[in-house]
């Protein structure tokens, strides 16, 4: 039900059911688990929405994310962060502000080099604290033209991403197994909130989508900042 309800945000509004999800699965799962079984997850739930809204993928930035992606990950699963998690998480909130309201920095430089960019450091950030959606999200956003656009790129982008990351687990030796049943059942209830999600996705307003859009990755930045904080032992 939880990744069904999610599915169905992430498909309506294009970002924030990946870290609803997250916090959900943290009163469950054992750490060690946590990260791996979020991403076998959100990399299904993003399979059936692209499946859904592939017509509006903007398919040119695909490749170069994906090459990004492919290294972050390789580098963050042969290299241990030396920056604290806390000094990772600071730096992501402040730019997923900037770029999310200052939209003339994320469109700066080439489309492949942008996307290439930020999926770099979306799977290599990825790698330690997971949910990076936010990150991606405004360069999409100030990619696409159309609501629907912006949601199917996202969920692409966000698919490499975790892809990129699953193959660094699988690498690294950690096993899934045990979870398999669970992850197939969240797989299929993510595919149906998907298709309610497209559909009311259709019927919101392009303006009132693009405020939404904003208000949500804002609030997914100040809660990265406040985690930030909360790490370094000011809060």
């Amino acid at each position: 039900l939880t990744s069904m309800g999610t599915a169905f945000i992430a498909g309506v509004t294009g970002t924030a059911g990946g870290l609803l999800l997250l916090g959900t699965l943290a009163m469950v799962f054992p750490p060690a688990v946590l990260i791996p079984v979020h991403t076998v997850v959100m990399l299904g739930d993003n399979i059936s929405r692209v499946a859904i809204l592939w017509r509006h993928v903007l398919r040119a930035a695909l490749l170069p994310f994906l090459i990004g992606a492919a290294l972050g990950a390789i580098a963050g699963g042969q290299i241990f962060v030396t920056l604290p998690t806390a000094t990772l998480q600071a730096i992501l909130g402040v730019f997923i502000i900037v770029f999310t309201w200052m939209p003339k920095i994320a469109t700066t430089g080439s489309l492949g080099g942008r996307f290439g960019l930020v999926g770099f450091a979306a799977t290599f950030v990825g790698i330690f604290v997971s949910a990076t959606g936010a990150l991606v999200g405004p360069i999409v956003a100030a990619a696409c033209n159309d609501r629907r656009e912006v949601v199917g790129t996202f969920s692409a982008t966000m698919g490499l991403v975790h892809l990129c990351k699953l193959v660094a687990f699988g690498l690294l030796g950690v096993t899934l197994a045990p979870y398999l049943p669970l992850m197939g059942a969240m797989v299929a209830t993510a595919a149906l909130g998907n298709l309610a999600g497209s559909r009311v996705l259709r019927r919101v307003p392009e303006q009132a989508f693009r405020l939404l859009f904003r208000v949500l990755i804002t609030a997914l930045a100040l809660r990265i900042l406040w985690l930030a904080a909360r790490n370094a032992g000011l809060v």
